[in-house]
């Protein structure tokens, strides 16, 4: 193997980032296996000196001397031993060097195989080191395709080259969003799971930390933790409800995540595409955090069953429609948000 061989490896080490060093210690295990499968038998006494200043990679057979030869694989005449160093004697050991080049067809092959597949277990720790790290996080991407028949979109996450490229299932995105070639969109880290099929990176725009996380990035009173985010309920693309609380009696945790003149929710709101934001704040008081989860409806009173995880609402008759939402969107997504199964009555039908 030439300077060549080893400016390659230095290639794919700038290129894909994987180790040269990873790389040649896969390639000792290929010529290994090469020399193994030409030989038919074992490859205890077989090692390899790779030399990166040298640029050279060479393999031993490391064999006994002996008066007389039982095993070929393992033993040296002391003939033939001479002819390698004068210095031997019986008992002695000698380095034998294997030119790689005498391998046969099949042991290249076989080498190459295993050394793809090297390459190929780098770049999956590589992507799988990268993006762990991102668990949970907000990552900026751009559209390269939309697969026409399943409406799958393939990402350009600015990673690495080689392993930067990530699968939007049409599942996670947004409903009514139609994303484009060259589209610059924010997606979610669900999870980053490591599989014998490589990592598996789920993202997401319908997932609530999507939400979540772009609050505690746009609102300073969230990020420093003086407002907290107890709970969010969302569904994607129509209108999504977060509740809010205040560790500072001096600072309006709604108004925090509003911002000057609606400014913050704004910027989240054109992100997201037009959907509808809720800002509530949290009681830990039952009745007031139902009362204010089915905002903007007005609500006259809340009754909490003895179970616990129901409560009774009476609304004014014309505010029924409203606290139910569009196809029940409200009260569905205020007994998300809250935790409580919520029975809406109109004040006429309490009595």
């Amino acid at each position: 193997m030439n300077a060549d061989f080893f400016d390659a490896l230095i290639d794919i080490e700038r290129e894909k980032g994987i180790p040269k060093e990873y790389m040649l210690e896969r390639i000792s295990q290929a010529l290994l296996t090469a020399y193994k499968r030409d030989n038919a038998g074992s490859v205890d006494n077989v090692f390899i000196e790779p030399d990166i200043e040298k640029k050279e990679i060479r393999m031993y057979v490391r064999k006994q001397v002996v008066e007389e030869v039982k095993n070929p694989q393992t033993e040296i005449s002391l003939e033939q031993a001479g002819q390698i160093s004068k210095r031997v004697g019986i008992g002695d050991f000698v380095n034998i060097d294997v030119e790689t080049k005498h391998f046969g067809r099949i042991a290249a092959q076989t080498a190459k195989q295993v050394i793809i597949q090297g390459i190929r277990e780098a770049e999956r720790g590589l992507v799988y080191q990268e993006f762990t790290s991102k668990e949970h996080e907000i990552i900026n991407a751009v559209v390269t395709r939309v697969d026409p028949r399943n409406g799958n979109a393939f990402l350009d996450m600015g990673g690495k080259p080689g392993h930067n490229e990530i699968v939007l299932l049409a599942s996670e995105q947004i409903a009514g969003e139609n994303l484009r070639e060259g589209d610059r969109i924010k997606v979610y880290v669900v999870e980053v799971r490591n599989s014998n099929r490589g990592p598996q990176i789920l993202i997401s725009r319908t997932h609530p930390g999507l939400v979540k996380r772009r609050f505690e990035l746009e609102v300073p009173e969230i990020h420093d933790g003086t407002v907290e985010i107890k709970s969010i309920a969302r569904e994607a693309g129509m209108r999504t409800k977060i509740a809010v609380l205040s560790h500072d009696e001096n600072v309006d945790p709604i108004g925090s995540c509003i911002g000057p003149r609606g400014a913050r929710v704004e910027n989240i709101v054109n992100e997201l595409r037009g959907e509808k934001i809720d800002v509530i704040r949290y009681s830990d008081d039952p009745a007031e955090y139902v009362a204010a989860a089915l905002s903007p409806a007005t609500v006259l009173s809340v009754r909490v069953l003895e179970d616990g995880k129901s409560c009774s609402v009476v609304v004014p008759d014309d505010q029924l429609s409203l606290a139910i939402g569009r196809e029940g969107q409200n009260a569905r997504l205020s007994a998300r948000l809250t935790g409580f199964k919520i029975d809406i009555k109109p004040a006429s039908q309490s009595l």
